[in-house]
C-alpha cells in the first residue's frame, strides 16, 4: 500500500476569485514613477509606458482564466510530497509528467530557473514525447516547479540551496519510477542538474545544459595554453560576440543578481506587495535576456501571473540567491569536473553567460552546438532547436543513445 505521503495526486491550477480580485484592485491602485524625458530610456531599466501598458492590460482586459485553462489542457500536472534532509518532511512538490508512447524513450527532468517556471516545457513537450524516426529519441518528461516556485510549497527553513533542489528533483524522478535518467537544465536548472550528476551519478545517465553558471577563463596555473589562448584573444568571432555579452551581461545586467543574493527579504517586500514591481522585475529580464523574442501580452502577463499567484509568494523564489552566494561550497558542487555523466552544451548568442568552447569543459562532453539566434529562455524562445539538439544527442546513431540503458 502506498503512504499518503508518497502518493502522486492529479492537479488543476485553479487559483481563487479573491487573490484575481486583490491583484486588480492593486493594479487599479498602482502608482507609476513621474514621466521624465528618459522614461522610456532601456538603459535605465523598465521602460515607463511599456510597463503601464501592461499593468492596464493585466487589470482590465487580460484572462487569467483562459490562460489558466490553457496551461491546465497542454500540461498534465500533478503534486507529491517529499521528504528533504535536514528541511521539511512533506514538502509539496508540483510537476508536469508526460509520458511518450515510446517503449524506449529516455526519462528527462527538465528543471526551470528565474525568473521561470514550469510552463516553459509547455512548447517542447508535444515535441520531445511525440513519436519520431528511428534515429531520433522520444521523452518521458518531467517539469517540476521547483520548491518556492509556481505551485510548489514554500519552504520553512534557512539553508534550501542548490543540494536541497537536487534532492527533491532526483527524489521525485524516483517516485515516478524513473532509477535512470537525464536532465535538462538553463538559468538555475543548470547548477540544479550538474549537482544531481555528481549526487546521484548512477542514476544521471546524462545532462544537457543551455547555460553555464560560473564558468571563469582559464589561467596561467590550470591550463597554460588555454591562458595563452586567452590573452591573445584567439577565439572564434562567435566567441568574441558571446564574451561581449557575457561582459555586457556582468556589467550592465547583474544588479539583480546582487539584490538577490544579499538582501532577498528586502526586494521581497515589493515583489510580494506590488504586481507593478513584480512586472517590471520580471519583464526586464524577458526583454533583456531574449533574443528579440515577439513577446505577446498574454505571454508576458500568463509568466508573471504564475510568480504572482505562486502558492509560496513571488518574493520565496529569489531566496535561492542567498543561499547559493552564502554556501560557496555547494555552487562549487555544480562546477567542478564530473567524468561519469556525459554531458551536452547548446550555446545561445543572447544568453546571459555565453563562454567559449574551451571554458565549457565541466565534464565529458558528448555534445555542444553554438546556434545563430536565440537566448536565455531556449525552450520557450527557440522549441524546435533545443529539441533538435537533445534528439541529436540522445539519437542511437548520432549520439549516445545506443549506450543508454533505455
Amino acid at each position: 500500500m502506498i503512504s499518503p505521503s508518497a502518493a502522486i495526486e492529479p492537479f488543476r491550477i485553479a487559483v481563487p476569485d479573491h487573490a484575481i480580485e486583490t491583484l486588480k484592485a492593486k493594479l487599479a491602485l498602482a502608482t507609476f514613477p513621474r514621466e521624465t524625458t528618459f522614461s522610456n530610456d532601456s538603459n535605465y531599466g523598465a521602460q515607463l509606458d511599456d510597463i503601464k501598458r501592461l499593468a492596464t492590460a493585466w487589470r482590465d482586459t487580460f484572462d487569467w482564466r483562459a490562460a489558466e485553462a490553457k496551461l491546465n489542457d497542454a500540461l498534465p500536472q500533478f503534486t507529491t510530497k517529499i521528504a528533504v534532509d535536514g528541511h521539511e518532511d512533506d514538502l509539496k512538490v508540483h510537476f508536469v509528467h508526460a509520458k511518450s508512447e515510446r517503449k524506449d524513450a529516455i526519462p528527462l527532468l527538465f528543471c526551470h530557473g528565474w525568473p521561470g517556471s514550469f510552463l516553459e516545457v509547455i512548447k517542447i513537450l508535444p515535441l520531445l514525447t511525440a513519436k519520431a524516426g528511428e534515429d531520433e529519441p522520444a521523452f518521458h518528461v518531467v517539469a517540476p516547479s521547483l520548491p518556492n516556485f509556481g505551485f510548489s510549497q514554500g519552504t520553512s527553513k534557512p539553508g534550501f540551496g542548490i543540494l536541497q533542489h537536487a534532492e527533491v528533483c532526483h527524489k521525485l524522478m524516483l517516485r515516478l519510477g524513473y532509477g535512470r535518467y537525464a536532465t535538462q537544465g538553463g538559468d538555475w536548472g543548470s547548477p540544479i542538474t550538474r549537482a544531481m550528476g555528481a549526487l546521484y551519478p548512477d542514476h544521471v545517465v546524462a545532462s544537457h545544459l543551455n547555460y553555464l553558471l560560473g564558468t571563469s577563463p582559464p589561467t596561467l596555473f590550470s591550463s597554460p595554453l588555454l591562458y595563452l589562448r586567452h590573452a591573445l584573444d584567439l577565439y572564434t568571432p562567435a566567441e568574441r560576440a558571446g564574451l561581449a555579452r557575457t561582459r555586457w551581461f556582468r556589467d550592465r545586467g547583474s544588479g539583480y543578481a546582487q539584490l538577490h543574493g544579499t538582501r532577498p527579504h528586502t526586494v521581497g517586500f515589493a515583489l510580494a506587495d506590488s504586481p507593478v514591481g513584480l512586472l517590471a522585475w520580471i519583464r526586464e529580464k524577458l526583454v533583456d535576456w531574449t533574443d528579440a523574442y515577439p513577446w505577446t501580452d498574454d505571454e508576458v502577463l500568463t509568466w508573471v501571473s504564475v510568480y504572482a499567484f505562486s502558492e509560496a509568494g513571488p518574493d520565496a523564489s529569489v531566496r535561492l540567491y542567498y543561499e547559493t552566494v552564502n554556501r560557496p561550497s555547494d555552487a562549487a558542487l555544480s562546477k567542478a569536473w564530473n567524468g561519469k555523466v556525459p554531458l551536452g552544451l547548446s550555446h545561445f548568442p543572447m544568453d546571459v553567460t555565453v563562454v567559449p568552447s574551451s571554458w565549457a569543459k565541466l565534464g565529458p562532453v558528448v555534445f555542444e552546438k553554438r546556434h545563430e539566434h536565440g537566448g536565455h529562455f531556449a525552450a520557450f524562445e527557440k522549441p524546435d532547436e533545443l529539441v533538435a539538439d537533445l534528439r541529436t544527442m540522445f539519437g542511437k546513431k548520432s549520439g549516445i543513445g545506443a549506450k543508454l540503458p533505455f
